[in-house]
């Protein structure tokens, strides 16, 4: 596949049988890595095509939401390619649901794969990055994370994905290993899915792919902690949460006075005018 980017990498890419992780996984291979191409239905398939085209992957059917799993398959990148150098944890599920209609059965299977895998996956590839002083991990979040409606799991979901990149961010940056969250806006089978999509047909996987591979590479060596929304047109970092001004401050705070102080701190503060491209 000639020189690039990753070359001499090896990258775990997970949910990649399909859709969005299926073009991180190939743009991967393109630019040089050797790539584990994860999924429960369909890693295969795409791992053989990788390969037909002079690249270098090898397919893994592990389930990220379950822990064993998911040190096998960090475990499996090691022992197929002498260690890992980046983790794109994109595997995730969605459904749309009101909350007074949320059930209990979905909101455990979507957490399990949406926080728990990453979770899981992350640290199990963190062990050896720490170990071996460098890595990259990428998480793949939403903008639902501000809040969108409709999707209160999947919103929770998000901001827990975007909370832990941070987090990992802040705890290995002494050890050269990064950790970064990308927002990505697709036409995927989620979207389409999804009545409140900003997404149109032509905004395909493969537009997100070089911003996976970008933060794979040293190229970004001096970015972490961020969390990114692309659009395929459209770049920009997330602001995260901070402390938003104006601080009030008074001796001691009654009712009255807080109803008063909220007048000028949050009523004028939409939060549809949060969510957009």
């Amino acid at each position: 596949m000639g020189m690039g980017v990753l070359d001499g990498k090896a990258v775990v890419v997970t949910g990649a049988g399909r859709g969005l992780g299926q073009a991180f996984a190939v743009h991967a291979a393109r630019s040089g890595a050797s790539v584990v191409v994860n999924d429960i239905d369909g890693a295969a398939e795409v791992a053989e095509a990788i390969n037909a085209e002079g690249g270098t992957a090898r397919s893994s059917a592990h389930s990220v939401a379950d822990p064993n799993d998911a040190e096998a398959l960090i475990a499996q990148c090691v022992d197929e390619f002498g260690r890992i150098d980046g983790l794109v944890n994109n595997a995730g599920l969605r459904h749309a649901a009101l909350p007074w209609e949320e059930d209990a059965g979905r909101i455990r299977a979507l957490i399990d794969v949406n926080v728990l895998g990453p979770l899981y996956c992350g640290t199990a590839a963190i062990k050896k990055m720490h170990a071996q002083r460098g890595g990259t991990i990428v998480n793949i979040a939403s903008l639902s994370l501000l809040g969108q409606r409709g999707a209160g799991t999947y919103s929770a979901s998000k901001g827990a994905v975007a909370s832990m990149t941070v987090s990992w961010a802040m705890d290995l940056i002494d050890f050269g290993v990064r950790a970064n969250a990308v927002c990505p806006l697709a036409w995927t089978r989620m979207a389409t899915a999804d009545p409140t999509t900003l997404c149109t047909p032509d905004n395909t996987p493969d537009r997100m792919a070089p911003l996976v591979t970008y933060l794979l590479s040293p190229l970004s060596e001096n970015v972490t902690g961020q969390v990114i929304r692309f659009a395929g047109r459209s770049l920009h970092i997330v602001q995260q949460p901070a402390r938003k001004q104006p601080v009030l401050t008074r001796e001691s705070w009654d009712v009255p006075a807080i109803a008063e102080a909220f007048e000028s701190l949050v009523l004028e503060d939409s939060p549809s005018a949060r969510w957009s491209l």
